[in-house]
């Protein structure tokens, strides 16, 4: 069996791609054909032995479209595909303003004399019916030459019979310019015979306007349509990006730098602190901490040495080492990763709209009712071609798809204008449509669920020194190194104005930690094993530094020649919403999994933290799409949220891929949606706008049947035996005009749209994270302040150290609202003060007991 992927040609809705689908399904020895409208590629497998490449790509064109094999892979090809998408919404931009410069004239003509507007005299009275009609005509010929895609396309699949949205609009359109051309003839008829009866029959009943609009109306919805979709394309540019153009290997004794793609397996590769690692291989000599991060999500750089496999794409942070290259090419993880992102986006499954799908019944019961309708009245009329002709274009008008095809892409405009406001990017309406009916999230942890950089979040102090010597000790150390740990303690001390004093004699010892003398004492940082190697006293912090872990912190050792001085411990702390949106996940009926490159410990301790009952660790980036895969085998629908380079097959995988906003481009590439407030309860708000979205679709689909469904029996002459009268095709126009007007009033209510998980103002959403909270407070907990309800109070201003997150703001809020006679606390963390307002007396002792039991020192009451 072999695997082949195509590019295909000429779909514009999914009724193309089941078309396309049927189609290759049915040669002998395929075995599955697959086609995504959102990537216009197929990917289909088969046995060569009985089918050839050729053969599939005349199967597709004997369809009505086009097939061929994608061209080499290379980073201008994606740059191709944005080009070819900008270049189509060009041209659709002005087909739209190009008809809108016809319609506007047209339908001024047509209509404004309905309003008392003047029309030139050459054009007004039953004399000039004719040239009133030719008018309209020669007005109407510039839109239908502008639009003529939906003629080409309608009338193509209409003729291998696979109706879809095209041909209800090409049947139409063409169906009231046939009739307003006829009446044009019977008015020179009548004109030229005396009959002004007949002149007057047909001097208002001329429907190029309705032509006219369902051109216009249309092209401007699928123009909203095709921006809404997602540029899926730079997803893979980017991927192609990390990998660095050049390497610098051993040739004879000496350096040389070559192009990537000229390193061979077993070449030996000098790398050097700052730079990323080619290709993938193994360490021959030297020790560094590698960032894999772009691969495996791990926040951490993870120390490497001489047998250790490093991989391309992954960044040398110190030491310098050699390596040998053991996978070059297509076969680096790194370009497993791009062709995971490719199989991925090309399997995705198109959305069905349930327009597209009934479409292909809905023009044939048309177009059969229509020529009953005219048959019925030509033999029950005694053979009078007008009135059958005129009840025949009547239900071909009132079923006019304009609102149908209206109902969808108005919604979907409405609905992602919505979450644009609100900080969510929705990239193409497939996402918001598929993401109505998930119902399991996947979340990954790091940059997620978390801030994505260690910060200190424990300073647990030995009997000899308090908590700020201890931090200054270890800022002292830890300053000279290059490790993310040094860092996250040097920037805490930063934070807290201490003033670092230099050491001498500084070493790093690799997978250890770090040594050197201040103030004439040698002192140590680092793990556990550095210091039993070195003899120092542990004392009871062993059993401290095992609570620590299980809470999936990092604690850090910091001894001088003889004992533990303390511990500092450093960990990837949970945003503030976390909690809250795992929460809102739940409500919405989702169930929440977290996956992670992360080892076991620190996955469970974040997942007890925040509420995820479901937690997968150590999970490598091709695992991570396999596991999503997984989850649709099951019947489930997917939703992915990430925010790294590895989420990025993942993110393709599944039905709907959600970015962080604050993620790598590569990520929000390969997303369907991008959060980019880079808070995960706007996550749970799309959820709830694209249910709302649809929900209003579905409304505007209705109504638009509703409309066809009533008036086809009324323009076919139901009305005839109780009136007499013959429905005129202008009512038939005005029904279908009215079904429009209903379907965008519907979708304007999406305007009002408010999540529930969201507070009611800006000033009630959480800060975001400034530093490390020194006393743990529940993640995500909410502010349990209470509005002041309008009522005027003594208010108090509490000067408050130590406040360095929104944990510690909700803390300090917490404390004080539950001191009685307090109505209301306002914490402010860049103002490091609160302010409470009193319903009754409350002491200055009161206040400050309550914000010191809490962790925090006052430093002055107002």
């Amino acid at each position: 069996m072999k695997k082949q992927k195509f590019e295909i040609t000429g779909m514009t809705c999914s009724a193309c791609s089941a078309h396309v689908e049927k189609a290759v399904n049915q040669l002998p020895g395929i075995k599955t054909a697959a086609v995504s409208l959102m990537t216009n590629s197929m990917s289909a497998e088969y046995d060569e032995g009985q089918l050839s490449e050729q053969d599939i790509i005349a199967a597709v064109e004997k369809a009505g479209y086009g097939a061929a094999l994608p061209g080499k892979k290379e980073t201008g090809g994606a740059s191709k595909a944005s080009t070819g998408m900008e270049e189509e919404l060009a041209g659709m931009k002005r087909r739209f303003f190009g008809s809108l410069v016809f319609l506007l004239p047209l339908f001024y003509l047509s209509m404004g004399h309905m309003m008392g507007a003047p029309i030139p005299g050459f054009l007004s009275g039953q004399e000039n019916a004719v040239a009133f009609g030719l008018t309209q005509l020669l007005l109407t010929l510039p839109i239908m030459y502008l639009d003529d895609k939906y003629y080409k396309v309608g009338f193509k699949t209409l003729w291998h019979r696979a109706p879809n949205m095209d041909s209800l609009i090409a049947v139409g359109s063409a169906a009231a310019v046939i009739y307003g051309v006829f009446a044009i003839y019977q008015m020179g008829y009548g004109l030229g015979h005396g009959d002004w009866a007949l002149v007057e029959q047909y001097h208002m009943d001329l429907y190029f306007e309705s032509a006219g609009m369902i051109l216009t109306l249309i092209t401007l919805g699928k123009f909203l349509e095709t921006r809404s979709k997602g540029k899926t394309s730079q997803a893979i540019t980017r991927l192609m990006d990390l990998a660095p153009k050049t390497a610098t290997v051993l040739r004879d004794g000496a350096e040389v730098e070559i192009p990537v793609e000229q390193v061979k397996v077993g070449d030996r590769v000098v790398v050097r602190p700052g730079q990323s690692i080619p290709v993938d291989g193994v360490i021959l000599e030297g020790e560094s901490a590698v960032d894999e991060s772009a691969l495996t999500g791990e926040s951490l750089p993870v120390d490497k040495g001489p047998g250790d496999l490093v991989a391309a794409a992954t960044l040398n942070k110190s030491g310098f080492f050699t390596f040998e290259a053991s996978r070059v090419g297509e076969d680096t993880t790194l370009a497993q990763m791009i062709r995971l992102v490719e199989e991925a986006a090309s399997s995705k499954a198109p959305i069905a709209k349930l327009a597209d799908r009934v479409a292909g019944v809905f023009v044939p019961v048309v177009m059969a009712i229509a020529a009953i309708t005219a048959l019925v009245w030509f033999f029950a009329s005694g053979q009078d071609v007008t009135r059958a002709l005129t009840a025949g274009v009547a239900v071909l008008v009132i079923s006019c798809p304009c609102a149908l095809g209206l109902a969808t892409p108005v919604a979907i405009m409405v609905g992602t204008g919505k979450g644009a406001e609100n900080g969510i990017l929705i990239k193409s309406a497939q996402a918001l449509e598929t993401l109505h009916s998930i119902d399991t999230v996947v979340l990954d942890k790091t940059g997620t669920l978390t801030q994505g950089k260690p910060v200190v979040t424990d300073i647990v102090p030995g009997e000899d020194i308090d908590q700020e010597g201890l931090l200054l000790l270890a800022a002292c150390l830890e300053g000279p190194s290059e490790h993310p740990l040094a860092a996250a303690i040097v920037e805490q001390a930063r934070e807290r104005k201490l003033d670092t004093a230099p050491v001498s004699g500084f070493q790093a010892i690799h997978g250890r930690g770090v040594r050197a003398t201040l103030g004439g004492r040698i002192f140590l940082g680092g793990n556990r094993a550095m210091m039993e190697e070195s003899g120092i006293d542990l004392g009871n912090f062993p059993q401290k530094a095992e609570e620590l872990s299980d809470q999936g912190k990092t604690a850090l050792y910091f001894a001088d020649e003889h004992r533990v001085l303390g511990l500092v411990a450093v960990a990837d702390t949970p945003k503030p919403t976390s909690a809250s949106a795992v929460s809102a996940f739940r409500q919405l009926g989702l169930e929440v999994v977290m996956l992670t490159g992360d080892n076991q410990r620190t996955a469970q301790a974040i997942g007890k933290e925040l509420g995820v009952s479901q937690v997968l660790a150590q999970v490598l980036p091709q695992d991570k799409e396999r596991q999503v895969a997984l989850l649709q085998e099951q019947g489930k629908k997917v939703a992915m949220v990430g925010d790294g380079i590895n989420d990025a097959p993942a993110l393709a995988r599944a039905d709907v891929g959600m970015a962080i906003g604050a993620g790598t481009d590569v990520a929000i590439e390969s997303a369907d949606i991008v959060l980019m407030k880079s808070d995960l309860l706007d996550a749970a708000a799309a959820v709830e706008l694209s249910r709302a979205t649809i929900r209003n679709i579905k409304e505007n689909l209705f109504w638009a049947f509703f409309y066809n469904s009533l008036g086809i029996p009324l323009a076919a002459g139901l009305l005839v035996p109780l009136t007499g009268h013959q429905l005129n095709p202008m009512f038939a126009a005005a029904a279908m005009s009215l079904s429009s007007v209903c379907v965008v009033s519907n979708a304007l209510r999406l305007r009002f749209f408010e999540s529930k998980f969201r507070p009611a103002s800006p000033s009630q959403e959480p800060a975001a994270c400034n530093g490390a909270c020194p006393v743990e407070a529940p993640a995500g907990e909410p502010s349990q302040s209470k509005p002041q309800g309008g009522t005027e109070g003594m208010e108090k201003k509490i000067g408050i150290e130590g406040m360095m997150c929104a944990h510690c703001v909700a803390h300090v809020e917490k404390a004080l609202t539950a001191l009685g006679g307090v109505t209301s606390a306002k914490a402010d963390l860049e103002g490091k003060c609160a302010t409470v307002t009193l319903a009754a007396p409350v002491s200055d002792e009161e206040l400050k007991e309550a914000v010191t039991q809490a962790g925090y020192e006052v430093v002055s009451i107002q």
